[in-house]
């Protein structure tokens, strides 16, 4: 049997089947999800091979921690529904081509891993530094020609990019390395390359979270060793649903605005001989306001420390309320992370474009909307993108229909918690 005949009856098949609910949950979507992959592996049908793979990488949720983790504190994330999957097959030539629907392919020479700087900002970086990443652990690189297709909404706070980056480590772990790597390892890989070759200065949550399946807390004391809890949880078993709101903001030039971030906290970790806030006793900080005030000259730092601190304590309490399923307890501290986000970190809006405020008016009206009932607050990098809300499951048509109305059709997505971390579906 041939690689595209191969691929296309493990899609047909009982394995296929049941793989789906651990990809999507309890959707009832087989047929779409059938044609979905079908349809990718017919676009593959050149290049397929007897070692084509089928792969799949998740977008995640952050549930708690928001701009934590570049500090090296503790998030609680969930890997989700939404997925980029791929059919990819091995290459002799150290070329990586990407084809995905709906982008330009990228194509890159991997025979040269330094960095450029005419790439930085391109998913060309990404996939340069990935290899790079692995070169430098002594491991297999190889070209690889791959297919992709996305569910994971660019720009919505769902980490399209850290799915992306995951999904080539898990290329290059797969087809090179016999899964050498864990999905920490390649969550590593992958910020590295963020950091180093994309240019950004993002922290490990959003990899791990894409990368391990399931919902996670996460404990970045130890960046070579992060700590990883799984922590059972269905919100839906709890009597909510959770949605994400796509306020159509534009991320584009806001890196500046997220790159303020981690530069003002390690400011203030400054005063006290530290690198990271992760080192500094909270009752030294608060007992040394007034004098760090004074050295940073930067209220705004000091403030958005005292939300990396409260946060921290917040994702401890929150991990024991998931832990009891407590969701009253756990709603509560959902609302008080968003509130502390938005007065103190100061992430719902860039302040070069005060004029645009869709994540501000879109918690607005959700408060309006829901009074006491769920939680409601802003969703990962902030600045634009999307917010994520709890909502009773009897009031989620209720509440997407009030928020369409204002933000456009489609801009409600209901989530699901994934269970399967970043894999190849073929060899399961």
């Amino acid at each position: 049997m041939d690689g595209k005949a191969r691929l296309l009856a493990f899609i047909q098949s009982e394995r296929f089947t049941r793989l789906l609910p651990q990809l999507y949950g309890t959707d009832d979507q087989r047929d779409l999800h059938i044609e979905r992959f079908t349809r990718l592996v017919k676009r593959h049908d050149h290049w397929c091979t007897d070692k084509t793979g089928l792969f799949s990488t998740a977008g995640r949720t952050e549930l708690a921690g928001n701009h934590t983790d570049h500090n090296l504190g503790k998030v609680i994330a969930g890997t989700i529904n939404l997925d980029t999957i791929a059919v990819a097959t091995p290459l002799d030539e150290p070329v990586v081509s990407v084809y995905s629907e709906g982008f330009p392919p990228v194509i890159v020479d991997i025979s040269d891993l330094a960095v450029r700087s005419d790439e930085m900002g391109t998913t060309d970086a990404l996939v340069r530094g990935i290899a790079k990443g692995f070169s430098d652990r002594g491991l297999t690189v190889g070209g690889c020609i791959a297919t992709t297709s996305t569910r994971v909404l660019k720009g919505s706070g769902l980490s399209s990019s850290a799915a992306i980056e995951v999904l080539v480590a898990t290329l290059f772990n797969n087809l090179y390395n016999r899964n050498t790597l864990n999905p920490v390892e390649l969550a590593m890989i992958g910020k590295y390359a963020e950091n180093t070759y994309f240019g950004k200065p993002s922290g490990l949550m959003d990899q791990v979270a894409c990368g391990n399946g399931g919902v996670t807390a996460i404990d970045f004391a130890h960046p070579e060793r992060v700590k990883t809890v799984a922590i059972p949880c269905d919100f839906a078993s709890m009597g909510y649903d959770l949605l994400v709101v796509d306020t159509q903001g534009d991320h584009a030039n806001l890196t500046p605005d997220y790159a303020a971030i981690p530069k003002e906290m390690r400011s203030v970790a400054a005063c006290f001989d530290r690198d990271i806030l992760r080192e500094v006793p909270f009752d030294l900080f608060m007992d040394s306001i007034q004098s760090v005030r004074k050295r940073v000259n930067n209220d705004r730092a000091v403030l958005r420390a005292y939300h990396y601190f409260t946060e921290n304590q917040r994702v401890e309490a929150m991990v024991k309320a998931l832990q009891q399923q407590d969701i009253d307890s756990y709603l509560s501290l959902v609302r008080k992370s968003g509130e502390s986000s938005f007065q103190f970190l100061q992430n719902l809006y860039s302040p070069h474009h005060i004029e645009t405020q869709g994540l501000p008016l879109a918690l607005a009206l959700t408060s309006q909307f829901l009074e006491d009932e769920g939680a409601w607050r802003v969703h990962g990098g902030g600045f634009a993108g999307t917010i994520q809300v709890y909502v009773p499951c009897d009031r989620t048509q209720a509440y997407t229909q009030f928020i369409e109305n204002v933000f456009g059709e489609g801009s409600v997505t209901k989530l699901a918690i994934r269970s399967l971390p970043t894999t190849r579906l073929d060899d399961r």
